[in-house]
């Protein structure tokens, strides 16, 4: 997507400007983060690893998000992206991360959760850290790529104003 590869090339030149290195701790969207700022030529400079973490035990196994917040608020939650988003910068060489879970659809939505609702968490190791959830429309393909733009854009921003 365009939209994509403007914001990554952008999010590249402000992470290498401020010299962080990014990591993704991704639900919903697949690696669609990772895969929007890999497709940045030189990302490696900037970015460490992705943790494609689909499944509960995966977001237990690879980012420790705790069983009971697991089973609290579900995976779809501000309190797992926050869990996620922190196990992103420990278990990485990054200094800024991010984390998307989210219900792209066309099932599993609720009258709480509906189709579309996306959790995201960032921080970095400077202790800014931001979380919010926003609810998407479209189908399962529009819903994944709205949140990896809006990841990447939030990303941009923070940086931006740093």
């Amino acid at each position: 997507m365009e939209s994509h590869q403007i914001l990554s090339t952008e999010l590249g030149r402000l992470l290498a400007k401020h010299s962080q290195v990014l990591s993704t701790a991704e639900s919903c969207t697949g690696g669609g983060v990772a895969t929007a700022v890999t497709d940045i030529a030189g990302s490696s400079a900037w970015f460490d690893r992705a943790f494609i973490t689909y499944s509960n035990e995966a977001k237990m196994e690879m980012l420790a998000v705790c069983a009971e917040t697991l089973d609290q608020y579900g995976a779809v939650s501000e309190a797992v992206v926050q869990e996620m988003v922190t196990g992103a910068l420990k278990y990485s060489n990054a200094t800024i991360a991010v984390s998307i879970s989210g219900i792209a659809g066309p099932g599993g939505g609720s009258e709480d959760k509906p189709v579309g609702t996306v959790c995201f968490a960032w921080a970095d190791v400077n202790s800014w850290q931001a979380v919010e959830t926003v609810r998407f429309s479209g189908d399962r393909c529009a819903v994944r790529s709205q949140a990896v733009e809006y990841a990447l854009k939030t990303l941009c921003d923070y940086l931006t104003e740093c």
